[in-house]
């Protein structure tokens, strides 16, 4: 989770990615922030992230997008 929250941080640093949920609701990530975000996780995590995984709750908050990993993991 800590190498998650290091590539959200490095996003937005301002932001309390452990605490926050709505990422997506409250617009602190926008859609370049999310293509980003998938690049650095497919990269780190060795997971592949396809078209229809990229929906709002999965990235609406650290917990769902390491829950989205931890499962994309366990297809392998």
């Amino acid at each position: 989770m800590e190498e998650l929250l290091d590539i959200l941080r490095s996003l937005h640093p301002e932001v309390d990615f452990a605490r926050r949920e709505d990422l997506i609701d409250s617009k602190i990530l926008d859609s370049f922030d999310i293509v980003s975000i998938i690049s650095e996780v497919e990269e780190r995590f060795g997971v592949v992230i396809t078209a229809e995984k990229i929906l709002p709750e999965n990235f609406n908050s650290a917990g769902a997008l390491y829950a989205l990993i931890q499962a994309l993991e366990d297809e392998d």
